[in-house]
């Protein structure tokens, strides 16, 4: 599986976006551009998706933006590459032709069809909280003092 630029920057935006979600107002595509350093263009692109996928709002007009359609544990990392990746994950195509049918079944069963398990169960176990929490560890770990 490989994320696009797309996919990592939707969700930047959206850990972003959860991290400020308490102020209850929405966000605008030109501050996550400016704090995350993503082309607006790009990022209404991405939003776009997002947007249709149910997983933001938006607010028109001069204090318009977006927001989380759900509180951030409730977003997955798979319910945000799932709206931006089309596919997630991909079905090969027949690696050994019609006369090793059961070696293709075998592959199929025994590789591919867990691996693309393992992926989703992954990206689901991790929510936007996850991924700030995380964030928030790495601070705090960059910012410990030592005395001598």
């Amino acid at each position: 599986m490989k994320i696009s630029a797309k996919g990592r920057y939707g969700l930047a935006a959206m850990a972003f976006l959860a991290r400020f979600c308490q102020a209850n107002s929405p966000t605008t595509i030109l501050t996550i551009s400016e704090n995350l350093g993503i082309s607006k263009i790009y990022l209404e692109q991405v939003f776009s998706l997002l947007k249709h996928a149910r997983l933001v709002n938006s607010s028109k007009g001069s204090q318009g933006g977006y927001q989380l359609s759900r509180a951030p544990q409730e977003i997955t990392a798979w319910d945000v590459l799932s709206a931006i990746e089309l596919p997630l994950t991909e079905r090969t195509g027949s690696a050994t032709g019609a006369a090793q049918e059961d070696l293709e079944k075998a592959l199929a069963s025994s590789v591919y069809e867990p691996l693309d398990t393992a992926i989703r169960t992954t990206l689901q176990s991790v929510s936007l909280c996850t991924i700030i929490e995380e964030e928030d560890r790495r601070k705090s770990k960059d910012n410990i003092m030592y005395f001598i």
